[in-house]
């Protein structure tokens, strides 16, 4: 069994807590912040082993809380991963297995985790990418979310482009509850200005809040400010390390107004990337195999820690899941979610990390996108793929997934497959099924992988090349 020994529990949290700490503030409902990054790398920080970047509010974050070391999102694409963490269950209960065309989203029978909030007397805001669907009935503001500053899209430059993705109209540009707003300067930093601003207000209100905190960054495209790129002239990945810079200073500025405001130690804080690092920011994530959209671990475990307080501390080596944060969130918040309609696939994970309960939240996590599947437990990866094969992998003796042992371990390879198969007859069928040549696309990189040989291509252009060169041979 895995061990976590925290630096310190709650049953002493008094001895840890912030000397600042009023009693006062320990009687008020506590607010809840979950920061989500976007295709951030596995080992892009500096809490996570990462030297060439600087990470240092975020280092100092993670300091303060549990980091959770085997931790995964609900999908290695961003749409039905940011699903998964606004539901708390598996996004393919509602169809949503892929990135959702323009006429679809997050499913309207969907309870959010702002919907919960908000009847609770929670003030709601979602700050930064939304991507859960381009139509008015899937607006934030339309589940859950009182306050809506960003965007719909996927993506967006990083800059105002007036003749681009701010266009009025464009689902690219930047909102404020559905009313274009222009912006000058690095989306980045005004995300977490704005992040500020509506922090410090609801603290004037004495008003507890659910914040949201949806950064684009550091999806491409690769832009950065000059002063940003400048401190890192000469880097190897420099517009990442620009990139990631500036990110950390945002979410610095976000924690110092908790400070100032006397309420950090009243907000339950979540970090965490939506998927693992893209193949295209020069992001990393070493020492995992694979990356953003396949099954191997790259594409879904993730970088992860909650800030409770100044209650617990240390690492927690269990099986977590990003579908953890909305039962964890209203379990510490007091909120009774006995009544919802759809009952959670996540687990408070409180009881866990601070040894009131002994054992792993999960047994078992499991994905599918498309006719590709997979399950993790504690120590195997099962993946299966249509048109390609099955793998099954020892992740305690084999964390670059490259021994296919399936042949050796037979009645686990069936148990998982059997569980997989299980799984899925209670879900629905996918709302949206086929992205075309990227399906195409995903198969063969999970081809490759399979077989431990370099990938041939990436991207629908790169297949259609790779085609096209072996017909004229």
């Amino acid at each position: 069994m895995k061990l976590y020994l925290p630096l310190c529990m709650l049953a002493v949290a008094g001895m840890c807590s912030n000397e600042n700490e009023t009693s006062d503030n320990l009687n008020k409902k506590p607010n809840v912040l979950i920061i989500l990054l976007d295709d951030a790398g596995y080992n892009d920080f500096g809490f996570m082993g990462c030297k060439d970047l600087k990470t240092p509010n975020i280092d100092a974050l993670a300091n303060d809380g549990v980091v959770f070391t085997d931790a995964h999102v609900s999908a290695s694409v961003s749409g039905p991963s940011r699903a998964g963490i606004l539901t708390g269950r598996y996004q393919q209960r509602c169809g949503y297995e892929c990135n959702l065309g323009d006429t679809l989203g997050l499913g309207l029978n969907e309870i959010t985790i702002a919907d919960v909030f908000k009847e609770n007397g929670y003030s709601t805001a979602c700050i930064g990418k939304w991507h859960q669907g381009d139509m008015p009935e899937y607006h934030p503001n339309k589940r859950g979310f009182e306050y809506f500053y960003g965007f719909i899209a996927g993506s967006r430059s990083y800059f105002y482009r007036p003749n681009r993705e701010d266009k009025p109209g464009s689902i690219h540009n930047l909102q404020l509850n559905g009313v274009q707003q222009k912006f000058d300067g690095y989306l980045t930093d005004i995300l977490a200005n704005n992040a500020a601003e509506y922090i410090d207000e609801q603290s004037e209100k004495d008003q507890p809040f659910m914040l949201y905190l949806a950064f684009n960054a550091v999806h491409t495209p690769l832009e950065a400010t000059k002063e940003d790129l400048k401190l890192f002239e000469g880097h190897k990945r420099q517009k990442l390390a620009a990139m990631t810079w500036a990110v950390d200073r945002g979410i610095g500025t976000v924690i110092e107004k908790l400070k100032e405001k006397n309420i950090y130690d009243n907000t339950l804080i979540f970090f965490l990337s939506d998927n693992g690092g893209a193949h295209n920011n020069q992001s990393t994530n070493y020492p995992l195999k694979g990356f953003k959209g396949n099954k191997f671990e790259g594409g879904h475990r993730v970088p992860f820690f909650m800030v409770n307080g100044s209650k617990t501390k240390g690492y927690y080596e269990e099986l977590t899941s990003s579908l953890d944060i909305f039962a964890t969130a209203a379990s510490a918040t007091g909120i009774n979610l006995s009544s919802l309609k759809n009952p959670l696939d996540g687990i408070n994970i409180i009881p866990y990390v601070n040894g009131e309960i002994i054992g792993a939240p999960h047994d078992s996590l499991y994905w599918r996108k498309e006719d590709m599947a997979a399950m993790r437990t504690d120590k195997y990866k099962y993946i299966r793929v249509k048109g390609v094969g099955e793998v099954l992998y020892s992740l305690e003796k084999d964390l670059s997934e490259s021994e296919d042992i399936k042949d050796s371990v037979p009645d686990v390879y069936k148990k998982m497959k059997e569980s997989v198969e299980n799984w899925e007859t209670r879900l629905v069928n996918p709302v949206l099924w086929g992205e075309g040549i990227w399906n195409d696309v995903t198969r063969e990189i999970h081809r490759d992988l399979m077989n431990n040989r370099s990938i041939r291509f990436y991207t629908p252009a790169d297949m259609k090349k790779g085609t096209n060169k072996a017909k004229a041979m």
